[in-house]
């Protein structure tokens, strides 16, 4: 059924235009990805479309009984309001819990948070999850979600994008805005790209826009080079990732293997990592023994919360870190004690004598608002150097970052909330600092600017450490995931965020939590110092016979195909490749029950 029609929709602010003459249509079951940089009308665009907005110029038309909500960055609840009366009208628990699929979202969203309480009293993703509920017990025809995703712990992304993906079987149409790129390919059958005027659009989810996108340019021979390499990087990442990235049948496997052919690896991780050990030395940070509990809030009858547990962690030069866990675990507050803006209850962190930190917190910093922001950059350095030896001026790297012409020489204080947080986060790397502590990175970033900070990141050499609900941007950026579990304990997941994942439906469901990763908590009943030791060898042993593996399956699907018409080696070189294989299966195994015990 079809919901809504633009026809030769215009819409323009000043001098600027938006949307020209743009037509586009939605109908049931539809789930379309709405991306493009901050600034360039998705907003605008979804405004129109639920009639929030009226174009200048064209009309929408919309089926008379369609039922829209549209959830909104900001919400705007009743401050005496409790979480009750907005997402259920006020009933008791008896009346809406009687209804299993209304029951199965609070429970999803809300188990932790009492229903009784003022939103005043929530904390910012508590208040986002709430308006979250509010919209999905409402049973809409056509849902708006703009960066639903923000706010939210890993686990809760996943279910959400379980939970719409349902919503679309039955036939609920969505637009969605989000910088969450891991999210728009797991809930989008649709992309449109609004830029220039104009709406793109795209078949498949974001990895299949990638593809699409990237051809586009290479056959329109674009002259924008920057652009493109970029694009061809990104498809390099989405086709080396998982297998789970490259199954979806709307990829043209060959063509974009031809495209990345000469594509070499996101970044090269030993020579940063060498370059890291001469700039940090050995010693970078060292938690050892560290304990901090939290005191419940002002008029909460709830026990302290323990956040970190006889935590033991040693953190090395060039390691790339992502850290996950639910809201409330403790991830922002490991980071403040790792920056020595937070002491802990007991225990040391120790930072090396070499250490030169920077932490971009959630919050956007504080700068000069009539600093103009040429100034408010310049003066920090006008000129960097990468791990490989190449300068970049500070005007090049403005803009990769999207400040151009009269955005040169805007007022701080006029700069919209995403491109405040691109400026604090170029000003941090401007200071060259060697570890880097992120805590949302990707908060307000359009997936444009997430490509720059990517591309800046593989060849920054340093320490890196980031706190995202981003999958995609902690699996593009980091090499090895940790946990923090809720009860106090940190854990190495060498099967990253789905085996987060997998674990804490499993404790949910009631099974054993054993087994799920590696603390970085030395526990009394552990391996001892020599185990560890021989464990660590252990390990660089496996990943030697790894690669030899690999290599040795790369040299048999090249004789392979040079046997193709030789039938007796093709079948003798069949066997051999099976053999490969799962030699490669089994020294996986070896390695991940090697890293149990290194810890």
């Amino acid at each position: 059924m079809n919901l809504l029609n633009a026809s030769a929709i215009s819409k323009g602010y000043g001098t600027r235009t938006l949307l020209d003459r743009v037509s586009l249509g939605l109908t049931a079951g539809d789930v379309i990805g709405v991306v493009g940089r901050n600034g360039d009308g998705k907003s605008t665009l979804l405004n129109i479309l639920t009639g929030r907005d009226e174009p200048d110029a064209g009309a929408v038309t919309r089926t008379g009984t369609v039922s829209i909500g549209h959830l909104h960055q900001a919400d705007d609840f009743a401050p005496e309001a409790s979480v009750r009366d907005i997402i259920v009208d006020g009933q008791p628990d008896h009346v809406w819990a009687a209804d299993a699929t209304m029951r199965a979202i609070v429970q999803q969203l809300l188990a932790e948070i009492d229903l009784d309480a003022p939103v005043a009293r929530l904390s910012g993703g508590e208040r986002r999850r709430t308006a979250l509920v509010q919209l999905m017990l409402a049973g809409h025809d056509l849902v708006v979600l703009d960066e639903p995703t923000n706010h939210l712990d890993v686990e809760a992304v996943a279910w959400l994008a379980e939970h719409l993906r349902a919503l679309a079987a039955r036939g609920t149409a969505m637009l969605v805005v989000s910088h969450d790129r891991w999210f728009l390919d797991a809930v989008c059958t649709r992309i449109w790209e609004v830029h220039d005027g104009t709406v793109d659009a795209y078949e498949g989810g974001y990895a299949a826009y990638v593809l699409a996108r990237a051809e586009r340019a290479r056959q329109a021979a674009s002259s924008e080079e920057r652009r493109q390499n970029l694009l061809r990087k990104e498809l390099a990442w989405l086709r080396r990732g998982p297998p789970a990235r490259t199954s979806k049948p709307q990829f043209r496997i060959d063509a974009a293997n031809a495209l990345i052919a000469d594509v070499p690896p996101a970044r090269d991780r030993l020579q940063l990592e060498q370059f890291a050990l001469s700039r940090l030395g050995k010693d970078v940070i060292d938690l050892h023994a560290v304990d901090l509990t939290l005191p419940p809030r002002p008029g909460e009858q709830q026990p302290p919360r323990v956040l970190l547990d006889d935590l033991s962690w040693s953190i090395g030069p060039g390691q790339r870190i992502g850290l996950v866990g639910v809201n409330g675990a403790g991830k922002s507050t490991l980071l403040r004690l790792m920056a020595g803006e937070q002491q802990p209850d007991s225990g040391t962190v120790k930072r090396g004598r070499t250490v030169q930190l920077a932490h971009l917190t959630q919050d956007v910093t504080a700068t000069d608002p009539d600093d103009r922001v040429l100034d408010a950059v310049s003066r920090i350095r006008r000129r960097t150097v990468t791990a490989g030896g190449r300068e970049i001026s500070t005007t090049s790297l403005l803009e990769d970052f999207g400040f151009t012409g009269d955005k040169l020489v805007t007022r701080v204080g006029e700069l919209s909330g995403g491109e405040r947080r691109r400026l604090q986060l170029l000003r941090l790397l401007l200071a060259e600092p060697n570890v880097l502590l992120l805590d949302e990175p990707t908060n307000d970033l359009d997936i444009d600017t997430l490509n720059v900070v990517e591309d800046h990141l593989d060849s920054w050499p340093g320490t890196l450490l980031v706190v995202s609900h981003d999958r995609y941007f902690l699996e593009r950026v980091c090499d090895v995931t940790y946990a923090l579990m809720g009860d106090g304990r940190c854990v190495l997941l060498p099967g990253g965020v789905d085996q987060y994942l997998e674990h804490r439906r499993a404790s949910s469901g009631g099974s054993p939590a054993t087994g799920s990763g590696t603390s970085a908590t030395t526990a009394p009943t552990g391996p001892s110092a020599a185990e560890r030791r021989q464990a660590g060898k252990d390990l660089a042993r496996i990943e030697g016979q790894l690669t030899k593996a690999q290599q040795q399956i790369e040299r048999l699907h090249a004789q392979m195909g040079e046997a193709a018409s030789d039938y007796p080696r093709l079948a003798a070189l069949t066997t051999d490749l099976q053999a490969a294989e799962a030699r490669v299966a089994e020294l996986e195994e070896s390695w991940l029950e090697a890293a149990e015990a290194v810890g």
